[in-house]
């Protein structure tokens, strides 16, 4: 039943579709607001995932930490192999190789093993030299140190010495021969030397080098040596040069202190016939120590370099002679303290060299 002034003119048929309609109306935009509603709330959880799907995609993973291990390796040839101011290849041609596996311990401490070898022309005729060595190499800033121990082999020598006289020792008995310039030398010259070195880099262009070596027993002679150096090199530029090509120069002062040998070494003044130790150094020959040099300059390219140096000492042909004990030494009045046969050698005079090489390690070349 209709009451009141709004129901004037309607049927009670009419009141009741009106009433029908409006609850209508009502739950189809109750059913409208859950609608808008659930596509809110499916939104809203979506998104979360959507945007790490897009993470996913868009964000590559990070890379795997890099290997601790490397190794470095290379080889090369040379016009004559100079060790130290001094040919060790009686001014032939050499060549050489070596291989050095490193492991790196942290960014800023190595830990390295190694094996080289090099051609020679020894008096012993010791068929090569042959180098193992080890080491750490802790860096600080600027400053990389190299602390290790590097052991000289020379596999196959002979020596020679027809002597008889117990002072040239019983290895060399009918061993050999003595040439003649009456040198004598041990069958095995293989030694021992514990190093340290430190290169300080000051710029992209320039660096220092100091080192230090010490053996018990140099070439197995007996005598005690202590090599000390300072180098340093000039790297030009990038800019300076076309592309992958770069240049330095570079130079090294050394002094090698020498002790005196073992009385397989002596001197023989006025001996009876000519053979065995005599005056005036019977028991052992305090070996002349000499300062060294070099100085070049190198052109490289990619793995590759080609050097060009000059290499002199102030040790003179006769105290050379009796450190070297030279197969090829000649009489030139070559008379000193330590080499009073005056033979004399040129294996300790001025040297220029020619040398091309080439060095990879595994992580930076070939990967």
């Amino acid at each position: 039943m209709c009451r009141g002034r709004g129901c004037a003119g309607k049927t009670q048929s009419q009141w009741a579709k009106a009433r029908a309609g409006v609850a209508l109306s009502d739950i189809k935009g109750h059913q409208m607001k859950k609608l808008v509603l659930s596509i809110v709330a499916a939104v809203a959880l979506a998104t979360p995932a959507l945007a790490a799907d897009l993470k996913l995609i868009t964000k590559a993973p990070p890379p795997p930490p890099p290997s601790p291990w490397d190794i470095a390796f290379g080889g090369g040839i040379t016009s004559d192999y100079i060790f130290r101011g001094i040919t060790q290849s009686n001014h032939k041609p050499s060549a050489t190789a070596y291989f050095e596996p490193r492991y790196n311990v942290t960014k800023d401490l190595q830990v390295y093993a190694g094996i080289s070898g090099e051609s020679i022309s020894f008096p012993n005729r010791a068929a090569a030299e042959v180098d193992i060595y080890g080491g750490v190499r802790p860096t600080f800033g600027p400053v990389q140190f190299d602390f290790g121990g590097w052991y000289y082999w020379y596999p196959g020598g002979q020596c020679f010495n027809g002597s008889v006289a117990p002072v040239f020792g019983l290895d060399c008995l009918a061993n050999g021969f003595i040439p003649v310039n009456f040198n004598v030398i041990k069958k095995d010259l293989s030694f021992f030397e514990a190093y340290g070195k430190a290169t300080v880099t000051v710029n992209d262009q320039f660096s220092w080098v100091a080192q230090a070596w010490y053996s018990p027993s140099v070439l197995n002679s007996g005598a005690h040596g202590t090599y000390a150096s300072l180098g340093a090199k000039f790297t030009a530029p990038s800019t300076a040069l076309p592309t992958g090509w770069g240049a330095y120069l570079s130079g090294e002062v050394g002094h090698w202190w020498l002790g005196t040998s073992s009385n397989f070494y002596c001197t023989g003044v006025a001996v009876p016939g000519g053979f065995g130790c005599g005056a005036p150094f019977p028991n052992g020959i305090p070996y002349k120590s000499y300062t060294t040099w070099n100085v070049g300059v190198g052109v490289t390219k990619s793995v590759f370099t080609l050097d060009l140096r000059y290499y002199q000492t102030n040790l003179n042909k006769g105290d050379c002679n009796a450190f070297t004990s030279d197969h090829t030494a000649q009489f030139t009045a070559s008379f000193t303290a330590i080499n009073p046969g005056g033979f004399g050698s040129n294996w300790c005079g001025a040297s220029f060299v020619v040398a091309g090489k080439f060095d990879l390690t595994a992580m930076a070349n070939l990967k």
